[in-house]
């Protein structure tokens, strides 16, 4: 393994120190929780080794989902957030030279970690001007007798777009023909517009299905996350490497989990109510906006707008204006290896105020880079 810190990680809000920004634009979930908030009673709990596959009572919420499908509580292998599972997935199936093809913008873990590997990772680029789009043909002509697997998410980070289910079926229909597997990033999945798509690993044994705490419910501080597949062969081997890496997850954190999930149908009207007022204010600011374009986001909490070549912007200008006069931070293109022109804006963490605030900065900066 050939481990590097990535640009994502190293410029990211808890390193930079939350204090020093006034309008954070950067996340990529909804407002962070505190304990206070969840109502949680941990009393009793004793702090012992866990089961190695999960909390048996989470693994039993994540199964009763509308849209598990063929999948139950023993399909499930709850890890370390979903880069644990990614992580897992990638030590798994992958090794030095093994042939991978990644949808490209993505969440850095969903390339770096084959890449360090050695393998041989090909991206398939969702272009801006295909309205970051899958092109089935594109991806049957990139899969090869060797590749190990096709990685792809839905709802996207970090453009915010959505597969339909009729594309994920023809996806799953591909790779079953072809003799290999989709890895499906879910972790946004209960952000689907107009309703979360159903769990791809219940449609077919070809498909890991990943996904967290963190993004929907705000609380990416337990570290929790899980892999699906009902292939019990490869289950067995995601078990096996989550045990060879930690045993088993925090007992603290499966329970706060737990408790959550399992109470989720009260909380996810807010958030989804929430980050549906959110879309709408950045969708009408984007819309008197000239020197933006973008395509607009059917699910999750993040949005990939570019900065147009014909607005005269001076791009390396307006992030130092953003962040040095205003304080407001959005991801930069970079993160994701994508020119810097284009920024991930999230809005389903900030406060309104915030939010209201940061996207009047944006504005500011924009025009301040253009007149020079």
């Amino acid at each position: 393994m050939r481990y590097e810190r990535t640009p994502i990680e190293i410029e990211s809000p808890e390193e930079m120190g939350y204090g020093s920004i006034t309008c954070n634009l950067t996340e990529s979930s909804f407002a962070d929780a505190s304990l206070d908030d969840l109502g949680l009673d941990l009393a009793g709990l004793v702090l012992a080794y866990g089961d190695h596959l999960g909390h048996p009572g989470l693994r039993d919420a994540l199964a009763s989902d509308p849209g598990a499908g063929a999948v139950g509580p023993g399909d499930i292998v709850v890890t370390p957030g979903a880069a644990g599972a990614l992580f897992a997935i990638s030590t798994t199936l992958l090794e030095h030279g093994s042939h991978v093809v990644v949808a490209a913008p993505n969440y850095a873990t969903n390339i770096v970690t084959p890449r360090a590997i050695g393998a041989d990772i090909e991206l398939l680029d969702l272009r801006f001007e295909d309205g970051y789009g899958l092109d089935l043909d594109r991806l049957a002509s990139m899969i090869r007798p060797d590749t190990a697997f096709v990685s792809l998410t839905c709802p996207h980070n970090p453009t915010g777009t959505m597969l339909t289910l009729d594309e994920i079926d023809a996806v799953i229909a591909l790779v079953e023909s072809r003799g290999t597997r989709l890895v499906l990033d879910e972790t946004y999945r209960d952000m689907g517009r107009p309703q979360p798509l159903p769990i791809a690993a219940g449609r077919s044994s070809a498909v890991i299905s990943v996904s967290s705490m963190s993004k929907t419910y705000g609380i990416p501080g337990i570290r929790i996350g899980w892999a699906m597949t009902t292939d019990a062969e490869l289950r067995t081997t995601l078990l096996a490497a989550k045990e060879q890496i930690v045993i088993c997850n925090s007992m603290i954190d499966e329970e706060v989990a737990f408790q959550v999930m399992r109470r989720r149908s009260e909380r996810l009207p807010h958030i989804r109510a929430q980050i549906d007022a959110h879309r709408e204010i950045v969708t009408r600011w984007i819309a008197g906006e000239p020197a933006l374009e973008w395509v607009a986001p059917s699910g999750g909490v993040v949005c990939f707008p570019r900065i147009t070549a014909a607005s005269g912007v001076d791009v390396e200008q307006f992030y130092e204006v953003l962040n040095r006069n205003h304080g407001t931070y959005v991801g930069p293109g970079h993160w994701f290896e994508q020119p810097r022109a284009h920024f991930r804006l999230g809005f389903g963490w900030p406060a309104t105020p915030e939010l209201e605030q940061g996207l009047a900065a944006i504005s500011h900066a924009l025009t301040a880079a253009a007149s020079g």
